[in-house]
């Protein structure tokens, strides 16, 4: 299994970053994040958007399950996440693609191709803060999914 983290913005060295990298260094799987940097100008929101997913669709890999990561999406517990990366695998995906998008959230062409909008709960989040709590999350998924005492209910 591949996990791209595909955001963006770059985000800075700090303890979101450490966190975020500390919890993709424990998985057995290939990670990689994708910044996607968009020059601020004078555009409108629906401008800005659609040139940020032109962008992020490119750097999806190809036949990648896609997870944007939006407050309108459905917030699953663990054990339930766990169990929507574990369906894709036994699909036969080997990419799975987590997204996630500027400050003015997403693009309705990218939101369309989601295979899951998953959201964080309905609170507001700090993107670089997303990144380490999604980390986590994957993290926390496979070590339910195969048994590790990580995760207790």
């Amino acid at each position: 299994m591949h996990i791209s983290l595909i955001a963006v913005g770059r985000m800075q060295r700090g303890a979101e970053q450490a966190l975020m990298q500390e919890y993709f260094k424990r998985l057995p799987w290939k990670t990689s994040v994708i910044e996607i940097d968009i020059k601020k100008t004078s555009a409108t929101s629906a401008e800005r958007k659609a040139r940020e997913a032109q962008k992020l669709l490119a750097a999806i890999p190809q036949g990648a399950a896609i997870i944007i990561l939006d407050e309108h999406g459905r917030a699953l517990s663990s054990r339930a996440f766990a169990g929507k990366i574990d369906e894709w695998q036994m699909a036969g995906y080997k990419n799975l693609a987590f997204i996630i998008g500027g400050a003015d959230g997403l693009d309705k062409e990218l939101i369309a191709k989601a295979d899951l909008k998953l959201a964080f709960g309905t609170l507001t989040w700090p993107h670089m803060m997303v990144r380490a709590m999604l980390s986590e999350q994957i993290y926390r998924a496979w070590s339910i999914n195969t048994g590790h005492p990580y995760h207790r209910d």
